[in-house]
């Protein structure tokens, strides 16, 4: 009997979907995915097969997750009419998994529902949906044509990737962040150097599930495929506290031996505070060589770096001071979950204090539809996940990327500044809650 090739997780789990024993990159599968993600962009993409649905209606109520986010609250006319279509087909069709405005980023959501599974293959009208490897999941984006038609026929195709395999070990230092280290890979793999390639990140044992977020979040900026994390202790405990049961899902990795197109290392003790410049995501410097440059607007949010963790670190940072009258400090929590939690631990009351601007949970500046958008000369630092012309609405600004505490750290002087010189200060009973 011929010994099966050892499979990639990637490989492994489309193998799966697609009923086969074995798949190799560059293979095309047919697939059914647990779920297909969408968001304001659903009004759009239903416009697309309107005749189609009066006369075949939808494949599953349980196939469609929608959440409204990238303009949330609607800010004129034509956003407020394309929510209203958006609800109106979600009673029509009796969609189960809808998220109206307010309840956060989709990608946050999606987590933190519950909707995201080991095991599970999940797709998106969204590059980011990526972001679901957080979770074990195999989760890539797709674009609107390709959901119109999974709407309908709850079906897709998909190549095999190539993947490519990151090795972790040791432990951050004082004041470096999951966002060092991306931005540390992507400077080094380039914005597509992993083009059609899935990131495989092995012995990240030690980092938080919102770390493993926001690493995940971010493969799509080297042009990836998707990026994935093994299962953990720390991923069952996440989905317990949600909620879902340990016989509701059933993970998948990689077997030994099985063959990457590149491996990479990183010992997370020689990570250095990081931005990327304008106007690309790899263009990444050490924070030390672009100290002092102004900043008029800073941001902390979005579903790469807009958890409670990420607020609570802000919050550490900016404590007793106050923005800088050349700034401005725009703060939009990834969900109203972790805005409650942000609450309740007193960060929102710290970054308040501090002048601090705070924005309904949603996507907020990071896509420049509204909220917080840029004018022509004005630089911002964001702790979002793309900085190209434009990004955040006026193609003349430019945008710089960076950690949650180099940003307070940034509110606090107006310019440019490594947060290792404003060190973590220490919590009161409330923040320690």
């Amino acid at each position: 009997m011929e010994k099966k090739q050892p499979m990639t997780f990637a490989e492994k789990i489309l193998a799966k979907k697609a009923g086969l024993e074995s798949v190799v990159p560059g293979q095309i599968v047919t697939v059914y995915p647990e779920h297909l993600l969408t968001h304001d962009n659903t009004a759009a993409i239903i416009g697309k097969i309107s005749d189609e649905l009066n006369e075949f209606g939808i494949y599953s109520k349980d196939l469609n997750i929608i959440v409204l986010d990238h303009v949330s609250p609607a800010a004129n006319e034509k956003t407020a009419n394309e929510h209203k279509k958006v609800r109106e087909f979600v009673k029509r069709f009796g969609v189960k998994n809808f998220y109206d405005i307010g309840t956060g980023v989709c990608h946050q959501v999606v987590v933190e529902k519950g909707l995201a599974l080991p095991g599970q293959l999940i797709v998106g009208s969204d590059s980011h949906t990526c972001s679901y490897g957080v979770m074990g999941a195999f989760s890539t984006g797709v674009d609107r044509t390709e959901s119109s038609a999974l709407t309908l026929m709850g079906k897709t195709w998909l190549k095999v990737p190539q993947s490519i395999k990151i090795s972790l070990k040791n432990y951050f230092k004082t004041q470096i962040y999951a966002k060092d280290l991306i931005l540390s890979i992507v400077r080094d793999l380039t914005s597509s150097g992993a083009s059609y390639m899935f990131l495989e990140f092995h012995g990240a044992e030690m980092l938080s599930i919102s770390e493993r977020f926001t690493l995940a979040n971010m493969a799509i900026e080297m042009d990836g495929k998707g990026a994935v994390f093994q299962v953990d202790q720390k991923t069952h405990d996440y989905l317990k506290n949600i909620g879902i049961k340990r016989s509701e899902y059933e993970p998948i990795w990689a077997d030994q031996n099985a063959k990457y197109v590149k491996e990479l290392e990183y010992d997370l003790s020689e990570i250095l505070p990081v931005v990327a410049c304008p106007h690309s995501v790899d263009n990444v410097k050490n924070i030390t060589e672009v100290e002092g440059i102004p900043i008029d607007q800073c941001f902390l949010g979005t579903c790469t770096n807009g958890r409670s963790d990420d607020l609570l670190i802000a919050a550490q940072i900016i404590k007793g001071h106050k923005v800088h009258e050349s700034t401005r400090f725009l703060v939009a929590p990834s969900s109203r979950a972790e805005y409650q939690l942000a609450l309740k631990n007193g960060s929102i009351d710290i970054l308040v204090e501090a002048g601090a601007v705070i924005l309904p949970p949603g996507c907020g500046p990071c896509l420049g539809a509204h909220l917080g958008a840029l004018a022509p000369k004005e630089k911002c630092l964001s702790t979002a996940n793309r900085n190209f012309k434009g990004r955040m609405g006026c193609k003349d600004s430019e945008i710089y990327l960076a950690s949650p505490a180099a940003v307070a750290a940034t509110a606090i002087t107006g310019v440019i500044t490594d947060p290792r010189k404003y060190p973590l200060q220490s919590l009161t009973e409330k923040e320690k809650k």
